[in-house]
């Protein structure tokens, strides 16, 4: 009577477990001769709704994020997989490093910070790796991407050109961005439909729809699952047809739909702010400077500027004593004048020897990688930066824009080479 019963119980574990196991171990997706299981999908799932949850994002439906999740990690297997064809790693060592630089930007020990993610359930292990994927891409883009991206300076020249008068051009924007993509070969129907569902978010967004909810949803940018958060960024920084719309926007505005060859996009502006100029205290200062050889010990080296101090400080002049003894080829000629400038372009020791050195006053002797000096700073002034710092911008913009774009391209085009199957159908 026992056995009757016990096994259809039995026959019914078995069957759920079956598809317990099957659900863990299935294919979520296809991507070239690689497989995205379920088991890591729901894995992810799980983490970014934990993140999504913690920035007070609301979660769109399970399905949806899936989805998103899912493009995401296609994208991931397809630049490891090219990583590992181009010999692209990041070793133990390495990656410790980072983890405890990761650390201790949070102001935690190594302990600690395993205790903190073990609080809000991530398990270190799978962190670490995540960790490691991350730094592998980065290096990888940095090769494919970001090496080959050049702004010359006619270009920067250019910008700076154009932006004069621009009462903006020193503001800053806190945006968000939403991309419906477009394929690269996609034909008429494909771009009507692309344009068609970007019509329909733009309209839920229009109806008061959470931008960053909509963005998770529907973008395939690369911010999607930050809620679309582009950050704080100049005009400078975005692309040209982004940056005419949001001049013309005011905090709180959503854009009409903007098309690019990536597709459709739509941006909302959440602040924006000024900035002030830029002002930088100099310092002009001279030195003489003794390197070091198979015939010159550091202590030799030492002792020689020792006497040479001791000459300056009883009426010599540094400036002869420097053209006629410094090794610095750049300023032995000059007296060993350096001219104005930051004193964070100089080396830590020298850094040092200006902050515990006053004015016209000559220091101790100190060494450096470079050899063995002794200083005289001759001045301080307050410098506005602003032209300098503003060309430096320029730079620094007009390069992350031409990255953020080859960027965007070059994942496209690996997407579009790979062969790609979903199976998100349970």
């Amino acid at each position: 009577m026992r056995q009757t019963l016990l096994l259809p119980l039995l026959l019914l574990f078995s069957t759920s477990l079956a598809a317990a196991v099957q659900e863990l171990n299935g294919i979520a997706a296809v991507v070239d001769d690689d497989v995205i299981t379920w088991s890591e999908l729901n894995t992810r799932v799980e983490s970014i709704s934990q993140q999504l949850a913690q920035r007070n994002t609301p979660l769109p439906p399970r399905e949806i994020l899936e989805r998103q999740i899912l493009d995401r990690l296609i994208l991931e297997h397809l630049q490891l997989k090219l990583a590992e064809q181009a010999g692209v790693q990041v070793d133990d060592e390495s990656l410790n490093q980072i983890i405890a630089n990761i650390a201790r930007e949070n102001k935690l020990g190594l302990e600690q910070f395993r205790d903190a993610l073990a609080r809000d359930g991530i398990d270190f292990a799978f962190f670490r790796e995540q960790i490691r994927s991350e730094v592998i891409m980065t290096r990888l883009r940095t090769s494919q991407v970001d090496n080959r991206v050049n702004v010359s300076p006619q270009e920067v020249d250019a910008f700076l050109e154009a932006q004069k008068g621009q009462q903006q051009r020193n503001t800053e924007f806190h945006l968000y961005h939403i991309l419906i993509a477009v394929p690269g070969s996609a034909s008429p129907e494909e771009v009507r439909e692309a344009r068609d569902k970007a019509e329909r978010v733009l309209a839920e967004l229009r109806q008061g729809a959470d931008f960053q909810q909509m963005a998770v949803s529907y973008s395939s940018g690369q911010q999607a699952l930050e809620g679309g958060d582009l950050g704080w960024r100049r005009a400078a920084q975005l692309p040209t047809l982004f940056a005419e719309k949001v001049l013309a926007m005011q905090p709180g505005q959503v854009s009409d739909l903007i098309r690019s060859s990536s597709g459709f996009h739509i941006l909302k502006l959440s602040e924006k702010r000024g900035q002030e100029r830029h002002i930088i205290r100099q310092v002009n200062a001279r030195h003489i400077l003794l390197t070091t050889s198979a015939l010159v010990s550091s202590a030799e080296a030492h002792a020689r500027l020792t006497r040479l101090r001791e000459r300056i400080l009883g009426g010599e002049d540094f400036a002869e004593l420097a053209r006629a003894h410094s090794e610095d080829p750049g300023s032995a000629a000059k007296g060993g004048e350096l001219g104005w400038a930051d004193p964070g372009i100089y080396v830590q020791e020298f850094q040092q020897a200006l902050k515990s050195t006053r004015e016209g006053a000559v220091s101790e002797p100190f060494k450096s990688q470079f050899g063995w000096h002794i200083l005289q700073p001759l001045g301080w002034r307050e410098h506005d930066n602003t032209e300098e710092a503003l060309r430096n911008q320029a730079f620094q913009a007009l390069r992350e824009r031409k990255i953020e774009e080859e960027t965007q391209n070059w994942l496209r085009r690996m997407r579009d080479e790979a062969y790609v199957e979903y199976r998100l159908e349970r």
